[in-house]
């Protein structure tokens, strides 16, 4: 029985965790300002009756929870795999299923190329708001494959 292979230094510990951070932050900050907004507007009208009030602290908070799903997404990598949290979706892979990751130049986010053939998009990288920090975590999740997986490197605009 052979030891393990070495990881490489610059691999973060795992878990790690990605995260598109500014853009939750926005997200978060732009819902609790417009709840707050929302709710003061209902309170402050005299004229409103107590359901009207109701009506327009639920949209608030609706407002609110659309926000925060929206500032939900991450991807969790650990020593069996990886988790990728979408808006609405959560999916476990396993190191193995991941082929390869991409973050071409105009990619709105991550995609996997997994091995049933099909592509998976990772929210939880986003060149959006934070281009530089985008590429570098794609460049980390890409590093954790070839290491855990059997992730081929693909050659893209971006690294």
């Amino acid at each position: 029985m052979s030891a393990p292979e070495p990881r490489p230094t610059e691999l973060p510990a795992l878990p790690a965790t990605f995260r598109p951070t500014l853009t939750r932050v926005v997200l978060l900050a732009v819902g609790a300002a417009t709840f707050v907004v929302i709710s003061a507007v209902a309170v402050i009208l005299e004229n409103l009756s107590p359901g009207e009030r109701t009506s327009f602290v639920f949209v608030a908070l609706l407002f609110f929870g659309v926000l925060a799903l929206l500032g939900r997404p991450h991807i969790t990598a650990d020593a069996a795999g990886v988790t990728v949290v979408n808006i609405t979706r959560t999916r476990r892979l396993a190191w193995a299923e991941i082929l390869r990751v991409n973050l071409r130049a105009g990619d709105p986010w991550v995609f996997l190329d997994l091995s049933d053939g099909t592509s998976m998009p990772a929210l939880g990288i986003q060149p959006g708001l934070a281009k530089g920090r985008a590429i570098r975590d794609a460049r980390t999740l890409r590093a954790l494959v070839e290491f855990h997986g059997s992730g081929v490197n693909d050659a893209t605009e971006n690294g």
